[in-house]
């Protein structure tokens, strides 16, 4: 079987809706995303796709990527989850980066990126992650990060501060983003912050893929 066929047959968790034309072979979209996803540069993937006989460049990977718009889809199977945030650079500014993991099974259930850690954003993220999941009666994993304890306070959350224990999937996961972003330093030079975002969701999605 040509390794092209053999690729197309295992490859089928990204939605390709976002195609418009057939000038490139959905599997090969499908690999050039996971190539990315998984630690190649975009060069990288274009020059693997060179050599499956797909010549495309390193901007169309880079385009594939972020008009997938992948999300991280769960389901919450424990009675708690890790919550924390996390500084990300873009364009030599600070950002927060909200993250939530199922300790459970270690899926990430959201994330989401904002110019400034608030109240308002920490409510924000909050809401959200409390629409997509019903999380009525899920206790919240916490370190001492402030906005995060004091919002969880006063809107009457239920939360344990802890710096161990089931917490930690939380900060495996951003252990794993930082080394990520590290792995190639252009990740998150000359892009808008909603593109780091959908990169950054994008990166979830593979990592769920891989938990189950």
């Amino acid at each position: 079987m040509a390794e092209s066929e053999r690729l197309s047959k295992c490859i089928e968790w990204i939605d390709l809706s976002f195609v418009e034309r057939d000038r490139t072979p959905e599997w090969a979209i499908q690999v050039g995303i996971r190539c990315h996803l998984a630690d190649m540069s975009t060069r990288d993937a274009s020059q693997f796709l060179d050599e499956l006989g797909v010549q495309r460049s390193h901007v169309a990977v880079h385009n594939w990527v972020h008009k997938a718009e992948l999300q991280p889809v769960s389901t919450v199977s424990a009675d708690q989850l890790a919550v924390d945030e996390k500084v990300i650079r873009i364009n030599g500014d600070d950002y927060w980066l909200y993250g939530a993991v199922d300790p459970q099974t270690n899926e990430i259930l959201h994330f989401r990126l904002f110019p400034a850690t608030t109240k308002q954003t920490t409510r924000w993220f909050l809401t959200e992650l409390h629409r997509r999941y019903r999380l009525d009666g899920v206790e919240f994993l916490v370190d001492d990060a402030d906005y995060l304890v004091n919002v969880l306070d006063e809107d009457g959350y239920r939360f344990q501060m802890i710096s161990h224990g089931n917490r930690n999937a939380i900060e495996r996961v951003f252990w794993e983003i930082e080394r990520r972003t590290s792995s190639f330093a252009t990740s998150f030079s000359h892009v808008e912050p909603q593109t780091a975002e959908s990169w950054l969701k994008a990166l979830a999605v593979r990592h769920n893929s891989r938990q189950s």
